[in-house]
């Protein structure tokens, strides 16, 4: 079996980011997004669904319900400091040739840039220029579902509410959607009682690179070391490594 940068990689990250958000390490990251997408499409989730996803993310990690607020409220207030946060996407090559693509939310590009481009040369990797390899990704609603629990059939629901495609392996299903249709899709999942391991926003890759067990292993420092970091958000690639071998280096 193979994976490519989401499915069993999504969802052990995902995992793995709960708990360090329990433990603190992810707060100010939360509270960033939310106030950003507060900032960008209103106070209210139910008509915007970057908040929405923002605030389940939050809640998940077990965000008292003030603190949510809190960001909600920084985000529609008159103060500065939420404009002063911007969205920059980092693009560069790790172990193996592998795409990178990172998504932070910062308020001082110098030092953000500057972490980033640390943690690509300080293992193995190479921060690109702007267009270096976005175009190797696109923009999609990923929803991860336990392939363990449901059949595929059971999934056909999300295709009625728009969904474009379910990828399937052994382990876990993924439902893909087109970004405007992210929404509806997961609330006709959660309508039906599917229970979801991750659903996010996220940049899948068209193209794939085939790394081993070496090289992973170098990839998943890489990206552990950029999520280090309190500015950046998401980090995508696009590998392609099988599951045991990715259980191994992940673990």
């Amino acid at each position: 079996m193979r994976v490519s940068g989401h499915s069993k990689w999504a969802s052990i990250k995902h995992k793995k980011a709960i708990v360090d958000s329990r433990r603190g390490a992810q707060f100010s990251k939360l509270t960033r997004a939310i106030t950003v997408a507060a900032r960008d499409g209103g106070g209210d989730p139910v008509g915007n669904p970057a908040l929405d996803l923002a605030i389940r993310k939050a809640k998940e990690a077990s965000m008292p319900k003030d603190n949510i607020e809190r960001a909600i409220a920084k985000g529609t207030g008159e103060g500065g400091e939420a404009d002063a946060i911007e969205s920059v996407l980092y693009e560069g090559y790790g172990p193996g040739g592998v795409a990178v693509l990172v998504e932070a939310l910062t308020d001082n590009r110098n030092r953000t840039g500057a972490d980033v481009r640390h943690a690509f040369s300080k293992n193995g990797g190479n921060l690109g220029e702007p267009g270096s390899v976005a175009y190797l990704f696109d923009k999609k609603g990923t929803i991860v579902i336990d392939g363990g629990r449901y059949s595929e059939d059971e999934l056909m629901l999300a295709v009625d509410a728009g969904a474009e495609d379910i990828v399937t392996d052994e382990d876990v299903f993924e439902v893909i959607t087109e970004p405007a249709d992210f929404t509806a899709v997961r609330a006709a999942l959660e309508d039906a009682g599917v229970e979801i391991e991750s659903a996010e926003l996220a940049y899948r890759p068209s193209s794939l690179v085939p790394v081993d067990e070496g090289q992973a292993g170098k990839l998943m420092r890489l990206i552990d070391s950029l999520e280090d970091s309190d500015d950046v958000s998401a980090v995508h690639a696009n590998f392609d490594v099988s599951a045991d071998v990715l259980e191994r280096v992940a673990g």
